[in-house]
C-alpha cells in the first residue's frame, strides 16, 4: 500500500460514554464493570485489537472524567450542553480528530466484531460513500442499523455543525442525510450477540453471561 493510500485509511477511534445512563439508574454506565474491568476499558481494548489498526482513540465522556483519563487516552466532555445524546458525540469526536476518518463505537456494547473496522473501510470505499454502518441481525430475521457503530469521513463536520446547530439532534435523520454504505454482519460466523448492549444492569449481567 502506498503511503497516501495508508494516509487515507488512517482511522481515530471515538468511545461514546457521554450518556446519562438514565435505564442505568443514572449511573456512568462506561464505568461500570464487565468481566472485572471498566466498560469503556473493555471497549478500548476491543478497538486495540481491530485487524485494521486505529491511529489514536478518544473517549467522549461528560463525568468522572478523571477516571476516563486513567485509561490512557484523550477525553472530550460534549460542545454541546445538556446531555445532547450521541450526535454530540459525534461532534465532538470530529472537532476534534485528526485523521480522515472516525469510527465511533458505544461504551456498552463490549463484543463488537474484531474485523468492524475493516469491513466498514471496505464499504465505504467500495460504495464511495461518505460514511459506513454496521446493521445487525434481529431475532426475527430483520438487519436493523447500528447507528453507533459507523466510520465516519471526518469533512462531514460541517454538515453536523449545521444539523446541530438548528436543533437536530435525532442521529438517524443525520445520517440519512449522508451517502451511507450499510454493512450488514450476518455472514456465517458473525456472532448474533456482536452488537448486544447494556442499557440495564441486568442486560449488563446478561452480557457477562455470554
Amino acid at each position: 500500500m502506498t503511503t497516501l493510500a495508508m494516509n487515507n485509511t488512517a482511522i481515530t477511534g471515538l468511545i461514546l460514554a457521554g450518556g446519562r445512563g438514565s435505564r442505568m439508574g443514572g449511573t456512568d454506565k462506561g464505568l461500570q464493570n464487565f468481566h472485572g474491568l471498566p466498560l469503556a476499558l473493555q471497549t478500548l481494548m476491543r478497538l486495540q485489537l481491530q485487524s485494521h489498526p486505529l491511529q489514536e482513540v478518544l473517549i467522549n465522556a461528560n463525568r468522572n472524567l478523571a477516571a476516563y483519563e486513567s485509561l490512557g487516552v484523550p477525553v472530550w466532555p460534549d460542545s454541546i450542553d445538556g446531555f445532547a445524546g450521541p450526535l454530540a458525540g459525534f461532534l465532538t469526536g470530529l472537532e476534534r480528530c485528526e485523521t480522515p476518518l472516525m469510527l465511533t463505537v458505544p461504551c456498552d456494547s463490549p463484543l463488537f466484531p474484531l474485523d468492524l473496522v475493516e469491513r466498514l473501510l471496505t464499504a465505504l470505499n467500495a460504495q464511495d460513500a461518505d460514511m459506513a454502518m454496521a446493521a445487525a441481525p434481529e431475532a426475527d430475521g430483520t438487519v436493523r442499523p447500528q447507528p453507533v457503530f459507523c466510520l465516519i469521513k471526518t469533512d462531514l463536520l460541517e454538515s453536523l455543525v449545521k444539523f446541530t446547530q438548528s436543533g437536530g439532534r435525532k442521529i438517524d435523520a443525520w445520517t440519512a442525510q449522508q451517502r451511507c454504505a450499510m454493512v450488514p454482519f450476518d455472514l456465517p460466523g458473525d456472532s448474533a450477540h456482536a452488537f448486544a448492549n447494556a442499557n440495564t444492569l441486568a442486560e449488563l449481567q446478561q452480557l457477562e453471561a455470554l
